[in-house]
């Protein structure tokens, strides 16, 4: 790809670290954001990316260049997609022409990838956490550094925020935490904590206080009268204050600060980094400033792919996605069914959740980012006779395990748990992967586990889910659009635990799971063109398995091969050989899927010819392993 940057940008072009950033006047400073915005937009139009998050940080990020000094200060970004001006200003502005391609720089901090990154993230809630294990860490070492956690809005919903809230005040004397106040997560904010944090942003008592009521009475009584009210506008202060809540933490409050105000953001950092007193700074910003269709639709402009730069135009596709299929599938369930409801953990755009809100909005919840209190409050519905599906992406979802074990499976409650983005989420790399579900949850008992072969069985699915009233199942599709065939009319319940033979052999047997049968079907023209006859088999279900279809022709053949998007770990492949272990099948086995380690970022194409999930590199390894087990 080629480079948007040169050493024509102008002042940009001149910051390599951030003492280039400390050596400019402040008078420089609203060009530099300027130019900063006027690269992003230009850049991410073909790389995609996080556009609105990071244009409305700019400022944010420049002034906490200017006061602290990184790699000795660490700064800690809450999911961290809000990090590529820190990229910049660390160095990286060249490199961001390959953000999130194959190859390239994360889109998140990486702590490989920089000794700037103090800490890798991907999934909100963990800085603050984090940064008070390395503020304990620097006391502990008596060194002088400040610790900064910049925190959105929007995960202060989470569980982990509320507990590292908790624990700050008798942990550490010196700690500064960020708020990043723009009322957005991916969604507009939810709940209490939202409608709070947005009173902070509106109460202007202490300003009304100090100016209004001290003037009037040194006007009435003299300069005496007006100090002693000082003290009372004080004490009035922290009654009627939002933000006394921060203040019962023992944190010290500042703000509401303009975010886009660079010289004060400046001067309140100096300030905090001097005082020993853990404190928050809330800042106030807009997510997408500078590009006005990011501004206006900044849940599109979160996360988003390659655009048209002059109007923030996206390339659409006509078939369906899976996300979408989901959603217009689940709303035609629950025009017949009034005891459907849905649940978002703060994605109801992402998973498509959107169309049933617009539909049943009386059926609707949006927790916000507490997935694992979606997933509880699912089981407390479902405990009351209502069928609660609870959608979330597979790599957050993660965060739901022990809900789904042992107050659902347990219990036996009909929660019906549906995870988007299974298998690889390409570009966002290894924390938005999500290809460990499987081996989290198939050990759980009671629990049902599908994946569709393609977006017409995913409806099926949704509709077999629907019947399911005596145990929690889940479902498991992946990322972007489907195969393109058309939707059944009626969707078809299927019996549970059995899966689809697809055509007979005698040779192979290949057992493909979800979206990799159509890699499975590719792998077997290409074997029948060696002269070999291959059995096709869709599972359909990961638990319980078909095990007399997939011993019957295992039994049959000179080898069993499994296909699933999913880690080879504790997978799918797995599951087929502890079964076919226990029957004591003894026909040769190969396993493929993704390797035990931590896939990076990049196409679907690239990574699969990487690691040898391609249907000719399949090919490959099945003629290998056979040739070894004739041998």
């Amino acid at each position: 790809m080629t480079s948007t940057y040169s050493k024509e940008d102008g002042l940009l072009a001149q910051i390599e670290s951030p003492a280039d950033l400390k050596a400019l006047c402040a008078e420089q400073l609203p060009a530099l954001a300027q130019e900063i915005r006027d690269f992003l937009i230009k850049t991410l139009s073909l790389t995609g990316g996080h556009l609105a998050p990071n244009l409305g940080v700019v400022e944010l990020s420049l002034a906490m260049h200017r006061v602290f000094e990184t790699p000795r200060d660490k700064f800690l970004f809450d999911v961290s997609h809000q990090s590529y001006i820190h990229k910049m200003m660390t160095g990286r502005t060249k490199k961001m022409s390959n953000i999130r391609q194959f190859g390239g720089i994360s889109g998140f901090t990486k702590r490989a990838e920089s000794a700037h990154d103090a800490f890798g993230a991907g999934h909100a809630g963990t800085s603050i956490s984090a940064a008070l294990g390395m503020a304990a860490a620097r006391d502990l070492k008596n060194e002088d550094s400040d610790v900064v956690a910049l925190v959105g809005d929007g995960a202060f919903g989470c569980g982990t925020t509320l507990e590292a809230l908790n624990s700050i005040a008798t942990t550490t004397k010196r700690f500064i935490l960020v708020l990043n106040d723009n009322e957005w997560s991916i969604e507009k904010n939810v709940g209490s904590l939202a409608r709070y944090l947005g009173s902070l942003q509106e109460t202007e008592t202490y300003s009304w206080l100090s100016s209004r009521s001290k003037s009037f009475i040194e006007m009435l009584a003299g300069k005496e009268a007006r100090d002693q009210a000082g003290k009372l506008v004080n004490a009035a202060r922290s009654l009627i204050s939002p933000a006394r809540f921060f203040q019962e933490l023992g944190l010290k409050y500042y703000g509401p600060i303009d975010g886009h105000d660079i010289a004060r953001l400046e001067r309140v950092f100096r300030i905090a980094q001097h005082r020993c007193q853990p404190c928050i700074i809330h800042v106030i910003t807009e997510k997408g400033r500078g590009y006005a269709p990011a501004a206006t639709n900044p849940t599109k402009f979160h996360g988003v792919g390659s655009y048209n730069v002059e109007d923030g135009t996206t390339k659409s596709s006509a078939i369906p996605s899976y996300s979408e299929v989901f959603g217009r599938s689940l709303c035609r369930l629950a025009e017949d069914d009034s005891k459907i409801v849905a649940i978002s953990a703060a994605m109801p755009s992402g998973t498509k959740l959107d169309l049933f809100r617009d539909k049943f909005p009386a059926r609707f919840y949006d927790v916000g980012i507490a997935e694992e209190h979606a997933a509880i409050f699912a089981c407390g519905l479902a405990a009351e006779g209502f069928k609660p599906y609870v959608a979330i992406y597979s790599t957050f979802m993660q965060r739901c395990i022990d809900m789904i074990e042992h107050d659902a499976a347990l219990q036996n409650l009909p929660v019906r748990f549906c995870m988007d983005r299974a298998g690889l989420s390409p570009d966002d790399g290894p924390t938005h992967h999500g290809v460990f579900d499987i081996s989290m949850m198939r050990a759980i008992p009671n629990l049902i586990m599908m994946q569709p072969k393609d977006e017409a069985e995913l409806c099926n699915m949704l509709a077999t889910m629907n019947e399911i009233d005596d145990a929690p199942s889940s479902i498991r599709y992946p990322r972007g659009e489907g195969e393109g065939v058309a939707l059944p009319t009626k969707p078809e319940i299927l019996p549970i635990g059995k899966a689809e033979l697809l055509a007979q052999g005698e040779d192979i047997a290949l057992i493909a799971l979800g979206n990799m049968n159509s890699v499975a079907a590719e792998v077997s023209e290409i074997l029948r063109k060696e002269g070999l006859s291959v059995t096709l088999i869709n599972a359909r279900f990961i638990k319980p398995l078909d095990a007399d279809l997939i011993s019957k022709y295992a039994n049959a053949s000179r080898l069993v091969v499994t296909l699933e998007d999913h880690s080879i770990v504790g997978g799918f492949g797995s599951a087929v050989l502890e079964m076919l272990n226990a029957r004591c099948c003894a026909t040769p086995q190969l396993l493929i899927g993704w390797p035990d380690s931590f896939v990076e970022h990049g196409s679907l194409v690239q990574l699969r010819e990487k690691h040898r999930l391609s249907a000719p590199q399949i090919t490959q390894d099945i003629l290998q392993k056979l040739s070894r087990c004739s041998a």
